[in-house]
């Protein structure tokens, strides 16, 4: 009798044959009334499973891709690749020209056009997908986008014409965009305290290095097989990293609920354990429930326009951001040309027959010294947004007179020891001015932070600047007047930046998330430097939503 009577008082689970909620009649689906409590240690019986992905693995990963990013910018300038123009002379002798400008005949304008085509997939890219992270894994992004990047740069060596290879590089730019708007954030998260800026600063190193190394990469591979093979072994190269992104088990990027969160529950499992006898009363919650995700769904896109133009909007508010981006559109104005039109600047100044390889050389060492040095020099000063900005105005201001006076030398050595002081310089600004663009914002808006410098330096820096110059020189036909002009630059970005130093700024690195993460979620997206004792403990205590299963269970 005591067993039956246990039997009796068991809650029984509920069976639920509404066809709007089991299209199935033969199944019949229960809906477990158990109390939540009673499941919730289940949380705990197993150690949440460590990423594949340590600290510096994300670190060196993201490096890697970065410098393939920018060793496509630099093979498409250098002069292996990119080539020179057909010429002919007074006497009616043509010479064919060489590499992309010689095979599509472009002139100095399209030649620069060309070099900013792949800003506009970028452009438009780059905000979606920083939008888009707030619901879809950041991985599977990555993932996406770098595919993307692998097949239109293989497209472009198989492009026929000038327009042909101008659409493959807008496509390169839409590849791009999902990654340059989310790794800064996941580096960010994931290095150590004192020592962030390092971090970014390696990250960031890989631009100057990966456009050098583009320079003499398009060099050897432009002149030994053909422009062509530069972009498909470009491609084969990207190939493993873009696979990497649908491979990997996501990480919890900071200020995010991960995608597939069971918030979306609560209503339903509040439902659940306060109406464990009332069969009617959960069903009709669990209708209610169903009714309202289904016009939620009905306005997904809505929402997320809404919730893009609010983000932005109270991104544009931080006048210490604007000001921040303003200083570097500046001088990403005056690098864009200086990395597109460096190699045949030299070459028309100095008549360098390798200046591939000595401009390539240059900007590896002065980048890799200056980035590197920005980032632990920032550390060492105590990493504050003031202080970001006092090194900005400062290293902009001494390597732009460095980099003035090295074009108004004759002298290819002199040239080249003052260039090289300056470029030291210039690239310490990397850390730093990302480390503003990631700490004078909430945390959840980093990524379209990030998005949206990407757009606004490339719109209106190099994008503008590389057609522009190759206006003026074909205006002036004087490398040192195009390029003095263009160096002038840089002190209008050492102003705007020198005007941040005075702004009231607080560093919101460590503001609370305005989405929260539970332990559960937390045990399938991980931070790496999370102390994994700590979230297992909090995992026994979050409870689990009811559950929907066969009645032969």
């Amino acid at each position: 009798m005591g067993e039956d009577k246990k039997k009796e008082e068991e809650p029984k689970p509920l069976q639920i044959s509404d066809p709007t909620l089991n299209p199935n009649p033969s199944t019949v689906i229960e809906v477990s009334t158990t109390p939540a409590t009673a499941v919730a240690p289940m949380a705990s019986s197993s150690p949440p499973k460590s990423s594949w992905f340590t600290p510096r693995r994300v670190l060196v990963i993201f490096s890697v891709i970065n410098m393939l990013n920018y060793l496509d910018r630099g093979a498409i300038a250098s002069n292996g690749v990119n080539g020179s123009r057909r010429t002919c002379t007074k006497s009616g002798t043509c010479s064919a020209g060489s590499g992309i400008q010689g095979d599509f005949n472009l002139n100095n304008f399209q030649d620069g056009v060309l070099s900013s085509a792949f800003m506009v997939g970028l452009l438009v890219a780059s905000p979606i997908f920083a939008s888009l992270a707030k619901s879809v894994n950041p991985f599977r992004l990555i993932g996406v986008g770098l595919s993307v990047w692998t097949i239109a740069v293989a497209g472009c060596g198989f492009s026929i014409n000038f327009w042909s290879i101008s659409i493959c590089r807008m496509f390169v730019g839409v590849g791009e965009a999902s990654f340059v708007s989310l790794a800064a954030p996941f580096i960010d998260d994931n290095a150590p305290a004192a020592q962030k800026n390092a971090w970014l600063g390696i990250f960031y190193m890989c631009i100057p290095v990966g456009t050098a190394v583009g320079y003499v990469f398009g060099g050897v591979v432009g002149n030994q097989l053909s422009w062509r093979y530069a972009f498909w072994i470009e491609a084969i190269l990207m190939l493993p990293f873009a696979v990497l992104g649908f491979l990997t088990k996501p990480l919890q990027l900071k200020g995010f609920a991960p995608a597939g969160s069971r918030k979306a529950l609560t209503t339903v499992e509040t439902a659940a354990s306060d109406n464990q006898g009332g069969e009617l009363s959960l069903t009709g919650e669990f209708v209610k429930q169903n009714s309202q995700l289904s016009r939620s769904k009905a306005s997904t896109n809505l929402n997320q326009v809404t919730r893009f133009l609010q983000d932005l909007t109270a991104l544009l508010g931080e006048k210490v951001y604007v000001v921040n981006v303003l200083g570097y559109i500046a001088y990403n104005f005056v690098i864009g040309s200086y990395s597109y039109w460096g190699p045949k600047a030299g070459y028309g100044l100095y008549h360098m027959s390798n200046a591939d390889l000595m401009f390539g050389g240059v900007t590896v060492v002065s980048g890799v010294l200056g980035t590197v040095a920005g980032g632990f020099l920032l550390d060492r000063m105590t990493s504050t947004i003031p202080n970001a900005f006092k090194l900005l105005s400062a290293v902009t201001f001494t390597g732009g007179i460095f980099c003035f006076a090295a074009f108004c030398f004759k002298s290819l050595y002199a040239f080249m020891a003052f260039l090289a002081i300056g470029e030291v310089l210039i690239f310490a600004t990397q850390g730093p001015v990302n480390f503003v663009c990631l700490h004078c914002v909430h945390p959840s808006l980093r990524p379209l932070s990030m998005a949206i410098s990407t757009v606004s330096i490339h719109i209106f820096g190099d994008v503008p600047s590389a057609p522009l110059v190759g206006l003026i020189q074909d205006h002036v036909q004087n490398w040192r007047i195009s390029a003095l002009v263009l160096t002038s630059i840089f002190f209008i970005a050492s102003a705007i930046w020198f005007i941040g130093i005075f702004l009231r700024s607080v560093d919101r690195f460590n503001e609370d998330s305005q989405h929260p993460v539970t332990a559960a979620d937390r045990a399938n997206t991980t931070p790496l430097l999370e102390d994994k004792t700590a979230e297992t403990t909090a995992a026994s205590h979050e409870p689990e939503p009811f559950l929907l299963r066969p009645a032969s269970y």
